[in-house]
């Protein structure tokens, strides 16, 4: 058995997602192509139990939202939805675009009632009240392109040979006290169904025992060849560190590069993180 095709049994993944799938694709609105993924699957096989270990919300952004007004004529906006950590469930991605496509000519009287219906269908699917914003053409000015800001560690000169999550790597320094934010470029895993690869820039700030640099980009970079969704993946980093470094206070949020005109950014912490939802340059 290969290690994704075990990867998928020990997640009892649902059987009903298109993901991986040759679809059609439907231009009037169609609020069942909406499919969910319960986050138990993915909690269950690291630990995370309730009442969950930290707090959060997943930022989704989409470029490709387009629909017609009371006279058909196309208007577009970029979609912002903030989907809560403690939903029941995460939103399959390509069923959310598939869903998204399904506005192309269906009509709408106002900008207001494509976000009130985006929000109920989008609320329904993960089972939690999803907060959505649309920004029109007049405001694309106002949404700007942004680095993560901290220490990047990815000119660090280590050798690599762990290319599957390796917690091991992570070490700290109990003699030392650190209040640090850490940023790398170079997490890279795959999509769990399809094995395409997702990117992502990742921003770890912590407050505790100092985090060794070198170990923890060798652990960033173990990820590369594992199969697992956005959001798990960045559950999976933040439990590793809380279990072997011991930090007083973590926050851990990943922006990931956008496939389908989507992008998803996890924001997983165990306390209050203010975070704007800045776009990187390879979003």
């Amino acid at each position: 058995m290969t290690e994704l095709s075990k990867q998928k049994k020990e997640l009892s993944l649902p059987t009903h997602l298109t993901l991986g799938q040759s679809v059609d694709y439907i231009e009037q609105y169609t609020p069942d192509l909406l499919q969910s993924v319960p986050r138990s699957l993915s909690r269950d096989q690291i630990g995370v139990t309730a009442p969950l270990p930290f707090e959060g919300v997943d930022i989704w952004n989409g470029y490709e939202l387009s629909w017609l007004n009371a006279k058909g004529k196309p208007l577009v906006a970029i979609l912002q939805c903030r989907v809560p950590v403690t939903s029941a469930n995460l939103i399959e991605s390509k069923s959310f675009k598939l869903y998204l496509n399904s506005f192309n000519q269906t009509k709408f009287n106002s900008r207001e009632d494509v976000s009130a219906c985006l929000e109920k269908d989008l609320s329904a699917c993960a089972d939690a009240p999803v907060a959505v914003t649309l920004f029109g053409p007049e405001q694309f000015d106002d949404l700007p392109v942004k680095n993560l800001t901290g220490t990047c560690i990815d000119e660090l000169d280590i050798d690599v040979t762990q290319y599957s999550p390796a917690p091991s790597l992570l070490n700290s320094d109990t003699s030392q006290h650190a209040e640090e934010t850490l940023v790398s470029h170079l997490l890279k895993s795959n999509c769990l169904i399809t094995s395409q690869p997702d990117w992502a820039s990742i921003q770890i700030r912590y407050q505790g025992p100092k985090i060794d640099h070198e170990g923890l980009l060798a652990y960033l970079i173990s990820f590369r060849q594992h199969n697992e969704f956005h959001e798990q993946c960045i559950e999976r980093i933040y439990c590793d560190l809380m279990a072997r470094c011991k930090p007083l206070k973590l926050a851990v949020y990943a922006r990931y590069t956008r496939r389908g005109g989507l992008d998803i950014n996890p924001l997983r912490s165990n306390y209050t993180v203010d975070i704007e939802n800045d776009r990187q340059a390879r979003q």
